[in-house]
């Protein structure tokens, strides 16, 4: 007997595990714990669950197109509350938050964001049970937006 598994759960386990060394090195350096605690109100978020799309590559920093799906039943027991979007280099690093009422079918956004410099955009999503949880991807951006004049 052969086992099935879904793809698109398939495709966010292989995200997780392609993003763990991205996730465990935003988690070790202090900065980006200091964010993240500030996010959650304490504890580090998990890697895993969440999926993080966006180019690799982005030749206009003023508009990067973005996509985080979330791996979540979205059941009354079991649903994310809040998903929170970081790029650390820009001028004000948390970017987005959005807060996903009980009546939302998907734990999925679509947006676009402006990035400052090449970098690593975070997800971090809060679920019911109060548990947090992170995905991460890196861009690399050819025209940067949000300089500060200095």
């Amino acid at each position: 007997m052969m086992l099935m598994i879904p793809r698109r759960r398939f495709l966010l386990a292989c995200t997780a595990l392609a993003a763990a060394p991205l996730i465990s090195r935003a988690q070790g350096d202090p900065r980006r714990q200091a964010l993240l605690r500030e996010i959650t109100g304490g504890p580090l978020p998990s890697a895993g669950r969440v999926l993080v799309d966006t180019p690799p590559l982005a030749d206009n920093g003023h508009s990067v197109p973005l996509r985080v799906v979330i791996d979540s039943p979205m059941t009354a027991a079991e649903r994310v509350r809040r998903i929170t979007i970081l790029a650390e280099r820009n001028p004000r690093p948390i970017v987005a938050s959005y807060v996903l009422g009980p009546l939302c079918a998907r734990a999925e956004i679509s947006t676009r964001i402006r990035l400052a410099d090449i970098q690593e955009v975070i997800a971090v999503a809060e679920f019911s049970d109060g548990s947090w949880w992170m995905g991460g991807t890196r861009v690399i951006v050819t025209e940067l937006a949000c300089l500060e004049d200095g």
